[in-house]
């Protein structure tokens, strides 16, 4: 797996046309390694394609712009403190199973979770990670040809927060967000947490999401839909 880190508060648009290319390639040479984006977005909303854009409040101002994208599910937020997460991943060579993808995402994230001193868990019926009944990460997938784009953005520092307070998260009424800085026991490391979570989850997505060249199924578990 090839793993990219894209510096300082990357540009929405220009990093979904690089996923874009990334899926293409993929789609023109099936051998090719699988990717994973890391990065921090400037701040933007986004939704999936739907006709109910109720989760953006519709009429209120909202404070960053937003984009419609071919992934499931209602609005969320991406922005300055925020972890997100694009592997681009050749799901013909593990199975063609999106619930099986989005649950060893979930996984993974929970072990990252695990290692910051975080409890964390999924919850029967929605997609994401919660911390008891707060929302820690929002999952969105898109596929196009069985290549898998988008997916994980996982709230790091305090930071990523209040733009959610403009919006009905993930069109979840009365959700809570929360953080990793504001889970973490008191005597946690805080310092680079952003960069530190990163590093964590790479390292589980490679031993816990690993293909082989003759097509063996993904790790995970069937457990549920992928969309919230």
């Amino acid at each position: 797996m090839n793993i990219i880190r894209i510096p300082g508060l990357a540009d929405y648009q220009e990093t979904l046309e690089l996923q874009e290319q990334l899926v293409r390639a993929h789609q023109e040479d099936p051998e090719r390694e699988d990717e994973l984006l890391l990065l921090e977005h400037a701040g933007v909303y986004t939704i999936g394609r739907t006709r109910d854009h109720a989760s953006l409040h519709p009429g209120s101002a909202l404070p960053f712009p937003v984009h419609e994208i071919n992934r499931g599910g209602q609005a969320t937020y991406h922005g300055p403190g925020q972890l997100v997460g694009y592997p681009i991943t050749d799901l013909n060579r593990c199975g063609r199973d999106l619930h099986n993808y989005v649950t060893a995402l979930e996984n993974a994230l929970i072990e990252a979770c695990a290692k910051f001193g975080v409890q964390a868990r999924i919850r029967e019926g929605l997609v994401g990670v919660w911390v008891e009944d707060r929302k820690i990460a929002s999952i969105g997938v898109g596929v196009k040809k069985w290549i898998a784009m988008h997916g994980f953005a996982f709230n790091v520092t305090r930071e990523s927060l209040p733009p959610f307070q403009a919006i009905t998260p993930c069109g979840i009424q009365g959700v809570q967000m929360t953080c990793l800085e504001q889970e973490m026991p008191e005597s946690g490391q805080k310092d680079d947490l952003l960069n530190r979570f990163g590093d964590a989850f790479a390292t589980l997505w490679k031993e816990k999401f690993h293909r082989n060249s003759e097509g063996a199924e993904c790790a995970g578990e069937h457990e549920k839909s992928f969309f919230p």
